[in-house]
């Protein structure tokens, strides 16, 4: 007689029969899921660009087996461009050569301003225009990949009052009930981008640096959303991560105590978010992933960080990337070859 014993851990099967020994069998096989996700740091995403050319150039076509790219801000154009067919290469390009346009100041404005005390530091202008050139009226339902992006809604705009609140949204163009694929790829890429304080909010949003600057379990939450049809909806088993930063500025306040109003936190209350928003989701998808999850970024010591508005500082930013990321770029060459690229099955939707 045989008997069948069901292993509800590892969904396996052990099949018995007379004489033989058991069999283990894969109730179902792994189909890997890749996802990768840039972080928000204005500038700084040329950083990012560069990175993913390096790992282009150790690992070619790695980037053909994403399915699913989620950005926040300067990492949300990125993750749009890409997913509208742009390669790391030409983002490296394009990156050095908008920098002094998207981030165009005068000394009329700081004056008009007051340094930023009453007004954003630069101007929507010229990154609509830019990101009009890119995308023209490309939707996010129109792009090769699976996108995500994050912003804020600074007013959910809701008829009833008890439900009208500020709230985080994230755009994406997975099909199902919430699903953002009319929306145009400029619009959200301006949504994105829009930081306090270096722009102004649009159509009631801004930068989505504020509650996902590493959009890592954002990411992983949009797949396990029910909402959204994923015909073959990937286990957590499944999901291979691979996070890349635009740098990380080390920063702090010195004293234990601090007895600060509005104006003195205003000047470092935003980097203080970005850094700690940015944390908090990269311990998690270390519990969560375990060796299935990446994280390449690099590190501004010794006060010598980069601003999200420094465009001049673009050499240092491909220098860092080409020269002085060799060894942690090997690394992730060699986690691409391991967890990315060498899985028999792939993910498919």
């Amino acid at each position: 007689m045989n008997e069948q014993i069901r292993l509800s851990q590892s969904a396996r099967r052990l099949r018995y029969s007379p004489g033989a020994l058991p069999v283990v069998t894969l109730e179902k096989p792994l189909a890997v899921y890749r996802i990768l996700t840039l972080d928000g740091g204005g500038i700084r995403g040329l950083l990012s660009a560069v990175l993913m050319d390096e790992l282009d150039r150790r690992r070619p076509g790695w980037l053909g087996h994403v399915d699913m790219i989620a950005g926040t801000s300067t990492g949300g154009i990125l993750a749009l461009a890409l997913a509208n067919g742009m390669q790391p290469a030409q983002l490296v390009e394009l990156y050095y050569a908008l920098g002094p346009i998207i981030f165009k100041d005068n000394l009329f404005d700081d004056v008009r301003d007051l340094g930023r005390m009453i007004g954003a530091d630069y101007s929507t202008k010229h990154l609509r225009g830019e990101l009009r050139k890119i995308f023209a009226d490309t939707r996010l339902q129109d792009l090769d990949k699976r996108v995500l992006i994050t912003a804020f809604d600074l007013d959910n705009e809701a008829a009833s009052p008890a439900e009208r609140s500020w709230k985080p949204k994230f755009f994406h163009n997975f099909p199902g009930a919430d699903s953002d694929g009319e929306r145009r790829a400029a619009d959200v890429a301006l949504y994105t981008s829009a930081g306090p304080t270096y722009f102004p909010s649009v159509d009631g949003y801004i930068d989505g640096g504020v509650v996902a600057n590493h959009p890592g379990m954002v990411a992983l939450s949009q797949t396990q959303d029910e909402r959204s049809e994923i015909p073959d909806r990937p286990r957590v088993a499944e999901i291979r991560l691979l996070s890349i930063g635009a740098g990380r500025v080390l920063s702090f306040i010195k004293g234990p105590t601090h007895n600060w109003g509005l104006v003195q936190w205003a000047k470092p209350l935003l980097n203080l978010m970005l850094d700690a928003v940015s944390g908090v989701p990269d311990f998690q998808c270390r519990q969560m992933l375990g060796a299935n999850y990446h994280r390449l970024n690099y590190t501004f010591a010794d006060g010598n960080g980069i601003g999200l508005g420094e465009w001049k500082k673009r050499d240092r930013l491909v220098e860092i990337g080409r020269e002085e990321m060799v060894a942690e770029l090997d690394a992730a060459a060699d986690w691409l070859t391991g967890h990315w690229l060498d899985e028999s099955t792939n993910h498919q939707e």
